[in-house]
């Protein structure tokens, strides 16, 4: 067990991982000063409240925001570490976009002191916590940065990725092993003071590097392996098997457990990671291409065939259940149920489709918004409505709808919850 952490910190990026975290560590009685671009979400968090629904994560914020131990601010602050939880989505080639992972580093560079704790908490190809070390260093030429000083530096830095299923972030937070990379044995030790103060689990170091790329095989072997139960979907259908019966009895097997397909793979993680790992090494990873052209092409496989169904209805009204990228959660990125309903109502303008999911709060998200042929109703409303219904989130409102009001309709269920 290290020494226990003394001092402030600064969280930079209050979204879904950024936000938890300084709430772990403010309710545990550090002091945290969150960082944010968005008004609204300082707005939000400097009166208790949360900008998403997280469970448990609520009354986190509220308590340490009532306590003085949670302030939110645009400005970046001196502070004695400091946590990067930006978004680090990919360009149009499906590189690695660290646009905002250098704001942060350049926003912190000015304030930074020696002595100083740097933590990239946002999921980046290996090699980036080395390159926020260099920008950091880039415009503060007077510190001793680890990138260029093999003994004692003065700031440091380390890479620890969060590992976090939505739905039970604040659960995870505390109890998962936490893997800690330092650009020196020094910094990863220092930056696992700071996680000391929150983490039940085990706090495993390693060199930035390779948490990098653990992090990043995390994500890619669950694609790999979504991708085989979606490629065995299509499998079944086209053989005319039910492929929920035929996963289960598989399953049976003490050494196989296949997982279960859907109409495609979202979220900000296993869609984005891969990519990381295939640009980082593009002639040696073919497995982790085509897991990813599977998962990319099943929402246009779904969408296909309900298309194909709504041409069997003079004026068919389809009703699309779920587009969060997860059941009960209200996280929308790179959502495959969007897609799926963004694809029929392109592909039929003239058609209504009616779309439900209790987590939208406001407008509806994507270019779903601005499609005039798109409508968003209650679920029961769509049910009853709908000539052809299409499961794609398993949300337990939608867990709990009735079989009799299926009857004379067309139903794909994405999800295999209704079989």
């Amino acid at each position: 067990m290290g020494k226990a952490f003394n001092g402030r910190v600064a969280v930079l990026g209050l979204g879904y991982v950024g936000l938890p975290t300084a709430v772990a560590l403010a309710t545990r009685g550090v002091d945290v000063i969150g960082v944010d671009v968005n008004p609204k979400t300082i707005e939000a968090v400097s009166q208790g409240r949360v900008p998403f629904v997280e469970p448990d994560l609520a009354v986190g914020v509220s308590g340490a925001v009532a306590l003085g131990r949670l302030t939110a601010t645009t400005e970046t602050p001196e502070a004695e570490a400091y946590i990067i939880a930006v978004p680090t989505p990919f360009n149009p080639d499906r590189s690695a976009d660290l646009t905002y992972v250098k704001a942060a580093a350049e926003q912190i560079a000015p304030r930074i002191q020696p002595g100083a704790i740097v933590i990239l908490e946002s999921t980046s190809p290996p090699g980036t916590t080395e390159k926020v070390s260099r920008w950091i260093g880039a415009l503060r030429p007077d510190l001793k940065m680890p990138h260029n000083h093999d003994g004692m530096t003065e700031v440091h830095v380390a890479h620890c990725p969060e590992r976090v299923l939505p739905g039970r972030i604040m659960i995870e937070i505390v109890t998962n092993d936490r893997v800690i990379g330092g650009m020196t044995s020094r910094c990863s030790e220092r930056a696992a003071e700071l996680y000391r103060v929150f983490a039940q689990g085990e706090i495993l170091l390693t060199d930035a590097a390779t948490a990098e790329m653990s992090k990043l095989i995390e994500n890619a072997y669950r694609d790999v392996n979504i991708a085989f139960a979606n490629e065995l979907s299509m499998i079944c259908e086209e053989l005319h098997l039910d492929v929920w019966e035929v996963i289960r009895l598989a399953n049976r097997h003490p050494r196989v457990n296949i997982l279960s397909p859907g109409p495609g793979v979202g979220g900000h993680c296993i869609p984005v990671d891969p990519w990381f790992i295939i640009g980082a090494a593009p002639g040696v990873t073919k497995l982790l291409r085509a897991a990813r052209e599977v998962n990319d092409h099943k929402p246009h496989h779904v969408a296909n065939a309900v298309i194909a169904s709504s041409e069997r209805f003079r004026e068919p009204v389809i009703s699309c259940l779920g587009l969060s990228f997860k059941a009960d959660v209200d996280d929308f990125r790179e959502s495959p149920a969007i897609e799926v309903v963004e694809l029929i109502a392109s592909a039929r303008p003239e058609v209504t489709v009616l779309i439900s999911d209790p987590f939208i709060n406001g407008s509806i998200p994507g270019r779903l918004g601005e499609m005039s042929n798109v409508r968003l109703e209650p679920a029961a409303d769509a049910v009853e409505r709908a000539d052809i219904v299409v499961l794609l989130v398993e949300h337990e409102k939608f867990r709990s709808l009735r079989h009799t009001r299926f009857g004379g309709k067309v139903v794909y269920d994405t999800r295999g919850v209704w079989n």
